[in-house]
């Protein structure tokens, strides 16, 4: 496995705790977050302190994982997936005077095992994606996901529960024949 602390473009604190075989694209910024074996990280993403990734997961680019989010095993994140970790975010007091980690409260978030997250999502904190849910790209997620339920729109509602978990492809289907 490369040693992404020596690489350009790539920014990995000494506090990043990386699994076997993950992967990470250029122009990624990672610190004091632990990421699970054979995970997938592409570029212009950022994940703050204190996230937790899953092993063979798939971050797509320019996605923002903040602090206070958990991810588990086999999750996919779409392009420009946004999590938010503060229900009321304040720069400055009401003295005036900047805010300090004192002055909020942060708000964690969980998306369970096999979820999908759909590119543009916004998934505000203090929620859970339940286990296999779907959500559709460009969704407003602010409530909890049911396990195994598609959602989508703003804010996300639920479209359908899925009687299965989704099935993946094994091998390449030709879309024209």
């Amino acid at each position: 496995m490369p040693d992404y602390r020596d690489q350009p473009n790539i920014c990995v604190s000494e506090d990043v705790q990386l699994g076997h075989g993950v992967r990470l694209s250029p122009f990624v910024n990672l610190y004091g977050c632990e990421v699970g074996d054979d995970t997938r990280v592409g570029a212009f993403v950022e994940v703050q302190r204190d996230v937790s990734i899953g092993k063979r997961c798939k971050i797509s680019s320019h996605s923002f994982l903040c602090s206070g989010v958990t991810i588990e095993d086999e999750v996919f994140i779409g392009h420009g997936v946004v999590f938010i970790n503060d229900r009321r975010p304040r720069a400055t007091r009401a003295d005036g005077e900047p805010q300090t980690e004192d002055d909020w409260m942060m708000e964690r978030t969980v998306i369970r095992k096999r979820a999908s997250i759909g590119s543009g999502a916004i998934i505000m904190c203090g929620v859970e994606i339940g286990e296999g849910a779907l959500v559709g790209a460009g969704a407003l997620v602010t409530r909890n996901v049911p396990a195994h339920s598609v959602v989508a729109g703003s804010p996300a509602r639920i479209l359908r529960q899925q009687q299965e978990p989704v099935q993946f492809r094994t091998t390449k289907q030709r879309h024209f024949q």
